[in-house]
């Protein structure tokens, strides 16, 4: 978890709901993903919060030499196919497929702004929706091996959600007006 007021992150013990590691991070943390034995944060740097994605290594810490500027110095969320790293653009309403050098392989547009993506079973499902207006949010399912990926959504958010991730059984995501995690499952 991460806290943009204090630029710190915390591994946080699903059990107990304890603090169990603390980190100063190099900048906003915005977003991380689990990465083959280390995380990867998207971290905003600079008094123009330019983004950059950072490798945090467990009992090691932030590499300080290891550091992906974002396309155009944008970007949010991200996940992972266990190969590559996706990037979301907010309101480019777009995720990028990156190599290992942050340049981009692929473009999926998704139609609309975007606060959260995970990768389950070769899918990726995404939150998708609008913060403007009271805040719209929907939750759609896409398949990256499509030349162009129909979009569907399959459930609406009731709440401004911010991030998503799946434990295998659930969706975490943030209910950013509550200050609180939600966890959920889909309807059948």
């Amino acid at each position: 978890m991460g806290s943009r007021d204090l630029r710190r992150i915390y591994g946080i013990d699903v059990r107990t709901w304890t603090v169990f590691r603390e980190a100063e991070a190099p900048g906003i943390p915005w977003a991380a993903v689990a990465t083959n034995g280390s995380l990867r944060f998207t971290i905003g740097e600079g008094p123009d919060d330019d983004r950059y994605i950072r490798q945090f290594i467990p009992n090691v810490g932030f590499s300080g030499k290891d550091r992906i500027a974002c396309p155009e110095f944008t970007g949010s969320y991200l996940s992972h196919d266990s190969e590559h790293l996706y990037l979301s653009q907010w309101y480019r309403h777009r995720i990028l497929k990156l190599d290992a050098d942050g340049n981009i392989i692929r473009q999926i547009d998704i139609g609309a702004e975007i606060s959260g993506h995970v990768f389950i079973h070769g899918l990726i499902y995404v939150l998708r929706g609008t913060e403007q207006n009271g805040e719209s949010w929907t939750i759609a399912r896409l398949n990256p091996r499509q030349e162009t990926p129909e979009v569907d959504d399959v459930a609406v958010v009731p709440f401004a959600c911010r991030s998503l991730t799946f434990d295998g059984e659930h969706f975490w995501t943030n209910q950013r007006a509550a200050n609180e995690i939600v966890s959920f499952a889909l309807p059948n």
